[in-house]
């Protein structure tokens, strides 16, 4: 009796998997005649053939061997929160292979929702349709890892987009060397709509009065001038002809040269021409045709100008003998300072800062 009714619980257990019970075949509306239901098998029929167990499922409570307890494998379930991306790596392979090509995910998770969309996207419909646009535009293959650690975010933009932003470059005479490389350098370039762009050139153009080849120059030199906010570029602008007191074309000039210095911070700004204007004496000119100075340590230049007085040799204009270029005074390294410039040894020079 109890083989009889395990074998009846099984059939029934098979029946739940395979379809509806056989009363609902028999009352099957429509038209046409029923279909017959199946019979089932007498109490004291023969045992159902042995390949039905492996159609059932196991129950929980049933008892295996150890044999079998060792072939289980149980696959590692994702967390359903996490607070880096690294748990999920193993699992996705979306984020595997972003890894494999340089991006730095411990960046990427500190950014807005960044790592939720990473999760979302599926590689192959999602990821591999922008890394070719990536390519198509010239980012090469080092430079793949880095711009999307930087801006994730272009996934979610559509490839049409991006190539209609790219058209535009082209039509304002930005070669595709000029572009592969505003791109590279500025990741967040694309996601700015065409009128966005526009207006950045414009003002670029207009603030500086520059002619439009000019401006080409400029931006792309420094690309994430036409990314990065406007403000402290207003500011510096402001502050290079009110502050500093340099006129228009001084600005102009000093700003292809040197395009850093129109989002330089303010304060090493007007501390370095305080010093070099009021204390070393250079005039305007002279900054103008020899802005590097700004881009350099306010220290090195204290250092290296107080040896030269101490020498006798603080000479900075042109026409006096013994002159000494302020491109030089800053950009050499020690040794050619020593040598070159001060006439002196390095160790000298070590001697006289361990005085200050």
């Amino acid at each position: 009796m109890a083989a009889r009714a395990s074998w009846l619980i099984r059939s029934c257990a098979w029946l739940r998997l395979v379809g509806p019970s056989p009363a609902r075949w028999r009352s099957s509306p429509g038209p046409g005649p029923a279909l017959p239901a199946p019979a089932l098998p007498a109490p004291d029929s023969a045992a159902p053939p042995e390949d039905w167990d492996s159609v059932l499922p196991l129950s929980a409570l049933e008892e295996i061997s150890e044999e079998e307890a060792v072939q289980i494998v149980a696959e590692p379930l994702l967390p359903f929160e996490s607070f880096t991306l690294r748990d999920y790596v193993d699992r996705s392979e979306t984020l595997t292979k972003l890894v494999h090509l340089g991006v730095d995910l411990s960046k990427v998770e500190k950014l807005r929702n960044a790592g939720q969309l990473l999760l979302r996207l599926d590689f192959e419909n999602d990821i591999k349709k922008i890394l070719l646009f990536l390519k198509d535009v010239g980012v090469e293959d080092n430079q793949l890892g880095p711009f999307l650690t930087k801006n994730p975010y272009v996934f979610t933009e559509d490839v049409e987009a991006l190539e209609t932003r790219v058209a535009y470059l082209k039509s304002k005479k930005f070669g595709k060397e000029a572009i592969a490389r505003m791109v590279s350098r500025a990741p967040f370039l694309l996601m700015f709509s065409v009128e966005r762009l526009d207006n950045r050139l414009g003002f670029f153009q207009k603030e500086l009065g520059l002619s439009v080849q000019k401006t080409r120059d400029l931006v792309s030199r420094l690309p994430r001038l036409l990314t990065g906010s406007l403000e402290p570029v207003k500011e510096n602008l402001a502050v290079c002809r009110i502050e500093l007191g340099f006129r228009p074309n001084e600005i102009q000039h000093i700003a292809l040269k040197i395009p850093k210095i129109l989002t330089a911070n303010k304060k090493k700004l007007t501390e370095t021409f305080d010093y070099v204007h009021n204390v070393m004496g250079i005039p305007h000119h002279i900054l103008t045709n020899f802005p590097q100075v700004f881009n350099s340590s306010l220290l090195k230049i204290k250092e290296r100008h107080m040896f030269l007085t101490y020498l006798g040799r603080a000479q900075y204009d042109p026409r006096q003998p013994s002159y000494i270029s302020v491109d030089k005074l800053v950009s050499v390294p020690n040794e050619v300072f020593c040598t070159e410039i001060a006439k002196a040894s390095v160790q000298d020079f070590m001697k006289f800062l361990k005085t200050l």
